[in-house]
């Protein structure tokens, strides 16, 4: 089947998170061993960390703290199934808006700039969608297991969504998409890189996803985009006193953002390297040129200053 290497990359991902956090955590001191017990009794609790199926599968990154205190309490506790049937529920609303924005897709192709960014746009929403609903159901499936996200360490919940898909910074926008995943990034390679920890970061994250041809230009394009976005808005939030230029400034900002993402989300999903070619010479590469051209400027004026 050709779903079968996808399904085994994606478990190969998920177990190699797990278990570099928790190495981490070792580390670090948070987990130690018990007194008293053997070492099959020790390696036990960590091995059905890093091997229990549902999280295999999918799902937020969970501590393994967390995983102990909800695993020693299953059968003590009743199943939250009330909030799994909503996050169901959810996934389904979300799918339906999918399908109903992908019957739209094909109206607003065309050979006019406006709308090919309308329709590169219309993708990367479908895009998201899809991601979204996948969270959701993960989510759903270690709640019935019992092995829920505690409150905040999800990857999607009302209040990320809303940030999501109304933030004007891009740098908010990377913070918050796959939340789990980007505070393990940050804690793995961020905190811990001496120089130029952004890039590493975005590099190391490509390496993690696969490191196809997509996967490197658009994990790097989004590096220095988010670069530039810390860059940015400082400047421009201090020229925007007024209400109406507030106004302009947050919704330039916000159209700027989504065609941004969708352009990342366009590179990181080419199938191939002659799409990505296509990508990279059309004129929808405008825009993160724009934004390496920005930083560039900046950090000029910066080193000048």
């Amino acid at each position: 089947s050709p779903f079968r290497p996808a399904v085994a990359l994606s478990a190969i991902m998920l177990l190699t998170q797990k278990a570099t956090s928790l190495a981490l955590d070792v580390h670090e001191g948070t987990v130690l061993p018990q007194a008293g017990q053997g070492l099959l009794q020790q390696a036990l609790p960590l091995c059905g960390y890093l091997l229990y199926f549902p999280a295999l599968l999918g799902g937020p990154l969970q501590p393994f703290s967390s995983f102990r205190v909800q695993a020693e309490s299953l059968g003590a506790v009743p199943l939250p199934l009330e909030a799994a049937g909503w996050r169901c529920l959810g996934a389904l609303a979300l799918q339906g808006l999918r399908v109903g924005l992908e019957g739209c897709l094909p109206r607003v192709q065309g050979c006019s700039v406006l709308a090919t960014l309308c329709h590169m746009w219309m993708r990367a929403l479908l895009f998201r969608l899809a991601y979204y609903t996948q969270w959701v159901l993960d989510e759903a499936l270690l709640k019935v297991a019992g092995f829920g996200p505690e409150e905040g360490q999800g990857d999607l919940s009302g209040r990320e969504l809303w940030v999501l898909e109304t933030t004007h910074r891009l740098a908010v926008f990377t913070r918050t998409w796959n939340r789990s995943t980007s505070r393990w990034l940050r804690r793995l390679v961020f905190q811990r890189c001496p120089a130029q920890p952004l890039l590493a970061t975005f590099a190391f994250s490509a390496w993690w996803h696969g490191l196809r041809p997509g996967h490197i230009f658009g994990f790097l394009c989004w590096a220095v985009m988010v670069e530039a976005d810390y860059r940015i808005h400082p400047f421009l939030s201090a020229w925007a006193t007024s209400r109406v230029a507030k106004l302009l400034y947050r919704g330039t900002t916000w159209v700027f953002t989504q065609l941004l993402v969708a352009y990342v989300l366009d590179a990181v999903e080419a199938e191939s390297f002659s799409a990505l070619c296509l990508l990279w010479t059309s004129y929808k590469s405008i825009l993160p040129l724009s934004y390496g051209v920005v930083l560039l400027l900046l950090s000029k004026k910066a080193k000048q200053n």
